[in-house]
C-alpha cells in the first residue's frame, strides 16, 4: 500500500515541526492511540486500537525517525504487531514548507506492508481505512494547532506590556535590581496564567 498526500498546516513551520516531535501532542492527534513512549531520541513504542473493516485489534509496535533535518524533513520506519489481527510494517517521508509565516505545507509519502487477517481483507478495504485514519489524524491536528496558536496569541494580548512611557525626571531613578524583581514576577505571573489557560 502506498499513500501521498499533502496538508496546510494552520501555524509556522517551526511550530509543526515541534509538535510532530511532541508524543503527547501526538497522541491526542492519533485515533485509537493509548501512548507513545520514547525509547530513546529517535525511537518510540506505540500503543494503539485499530479497525480495519471487521478486524479490530491493539497494535503494539516501534517507530524508528532517521534523516531529520529540523525544521524541514524526516523519514520514519514503523512496525506493529496486532497479534491474530496480523502485522503492519513501512515507511514514511515528510517534508515541510512554510507558506508565509503562520503556515506550513506538510506533504507525506508512505508504503506500508500489512499480513495476517489484515491482508486477507483486500487492499482496498485497508487504503480506505489508511485514508480515514489520516484524515482524523490531520483534521485533530490542524483543530489542535489552531486551539494551541489561539491561546498563546490570547496571553500575548493579555500579558503585553505597555510602550515604554518617557521618564519624567521629577522622579528618583529605578535600580536595575528593582526591574530585575519585577521582571522575574511578571514571568511567573505570565506562566500561572499560562498554565490555567492550558
Amino acid at each position: 500500500m502506498e499513500m501521498t498526500g499533502e496538508q496546510r498546516i494552520p501555524a509556522s513551520q517551526a511550530d509543526t515541526w515541534a509538535a510532530l516531535n511532541d508524543p503527547e501532542f501526538l497522541k491526542a492527534c492519533v485515533p485509537g492511540c493509548e501512548s507513545i513512549q520514547p525509547v530513546s531520541d529517535n525511537e518510540y513504542t506505540v500503543l494503539m486500537t485499530a479497525r480495519v473493516g471487521p478486524v479490530s485489534a491493539k497494535f503494539k509496535g516501534k517507530m524508528l525517525i532517521s534523516d531529520a533535518k529540523p525544521p524541514h524533513s524526516y523519514a520514519l520506519a514503523f512496525e506493529g504487531q496486532g497479534g491474530v489481527a496480523g502485522f503492519a510494517k513501512g515507511s514514511a517521508s515528510v517534508q515541510l514548507t512554510p507558506q508565509g509565516a503562520a503556515e506550513t505545507l506538510l506533504t507525506y509519502q508512505a508504503k506500508a506492508h500489512v499480513g495476517g487477517k489484515l491482508a486477507q481483507i483486500g487492499s482496498r478495504l485497508v487504503d480506505a481505512a489508511a485514508q480515514k485514519v489520516a484524515g482524523e489524524f490531520f483534521s485533530a491536528f490542524n483543530e489542535r494547532m489552531s486551539s494551541v496558536h489561539a491561546v498563546a496569541a490570547h496571553v500575548e494580548e493579555e500579558h503585553a506590556l505597555p510602550l515604554p512611557v518617557p521618564r519624567d525626571p521629577d522622579l528618583p531613578d529605578v535600580s536595575q535590581a528593582s526591574l530585575a524583581f519585577f521582571a522575574a514576577g511578571a514571568l511567573v505571573v505570565f506562566f500561572v496564567a499560562l498554565i490555567t489557560l492550558l
